[in-house]
């Protein structure tokens, strides 16, 4: 009997860990075998990573090496960070990195205009149908379009400016100006694109929880009370994505309207980093202009990343 006991109790010690007193019960875990319902979900995306592999990836790497070599003369030979050394020291980037903080000013108007409006519209404000395809409306026209549009309104004897001078205030040359000219372009731009940052915050309502926004209207919460203590965090998701993608269309996607109403000028005054790495490509130094992207691409970065850690806290604390 008691040799029993002995001999059971030392099997029970083996199966304990070294210091601790319960006897482990796992079971290993089996691998599931790559069948054909485990494999399609990869399959599926295979043909969508593979074109950003060849189409994106690929083109960056290649991008970030020849930044490392030189131009003219010195075309494909190594030059270490000659590139970056000489951007810094260029006035036309100097000018197009200070303009970076200007348009980091403008994306939260734009993100605010299109999250009231689409507030407005989710609440069904009369004719509110209409105005969800008028919202939407400037986003499918060109930018090359709308840039020749708002030359015409904005030019020194254009529209804007009269009717300014019927209500005696005085004119502005409104893209002649170093001080106007970028923002002008930037107010521009959020009128052209806030549609699909609009359309965004849509899609967003369609996944509140529409019990919450009822039992605060019973507790008697008004519209302000409303946006601030229900929307906005059950948005909180929506609005991040809004921030970020609001940022890259600023930073990468004004070189037509830039190009079409002010040309970077006057002088350097409405640069940025997308029009001058086309100067630079222009001027044949594509060495120096990938340089100028990489900075682009880390610029995007760092501000995405930290709007998405700024974000997460406000919106929780909303």
């Amino acid at each position: 009997m008691s040799i029993d006991t002995t001999s059971t109790r030392s099997l029970v010690l083996k199966d304990r860990a070294p210091g601790r007193a319960r006897i482990s019960t796992r079971v290993p875990r089996r691998k599931k075998p790559w069948t054909f319902e485990r494999c399609a979900p990869y399959l599926m995306v295979l043909p969508v990573l593979l074109i950003l592999a060849v189409f994106r990836i690929y083109p960056l790497v290649l991008g970030i090496n020849f930044s490392f070599t030189g131009d003219k003369e010195l075309n494909g030979q190594f030059v270490g960070l000659e590139n970056y050394v000489t951007l810094l020291g260029d006035a036309r980037f100097q000018a197009s990195a200070r303009n970076v903080l200007v348009v980091l000013l403008f994306v939260p108007i734009q993100v605010f205009v299109a999250g009231i409006l689409a507030t407005f519209v989710f609440l069904k404000i009369p004719g509110h149908r209409f105005y969800r395809s008028v919202y939407f409306l400037p986003v499918v026209l060109s930018p090359i379009i709308i840039g020749a549009i708002f030359n015409i309104i904005l030019a020194a004897n254009g529209p804007l400016n009269s009717a300014l001078g019927a209500i005696n205030i005085p004119g502005v040359d409104w893209l002649g100006l170093p001080s106007t000219a970028l923002p002008t372009v930037l107010v521009v731009h959020i009128w052209a694109t806030f549609g699909m940052a609009f359309t965004i915050f849509l899609a967003g309502f369609a996944t509140l929880d529409a019990e919450l926004l009822d039992a605060a209207k019973i507790d008697g919460a008004n519209m302000r009370q409303q946006i601030v203590h229900v929307i906005i965090p059950g948005l909180s998701q929506t609005i991040q994505f809004v921030f970020v993608t609001t940022t890259i269309g600023m930073l990468t996607g004004l070189f037509a309207l830039l190009y079409t109403m002010t040309a970077g000028g006057p002088g350097a005054a409405s640069y940025l980093p997308e029009f001058l790495i086309w100067k630079l490509n222009g001027e044949a130094r594509p060495a120096l202009a990938s340089a100028a992207s990489v900075f682009l691409l880390l610029i995007v970065l760092v501000i995405g990343l930290i709007q998405i850690r700024v974000l997460r806290r406000a919106t929780k604390e909303a």
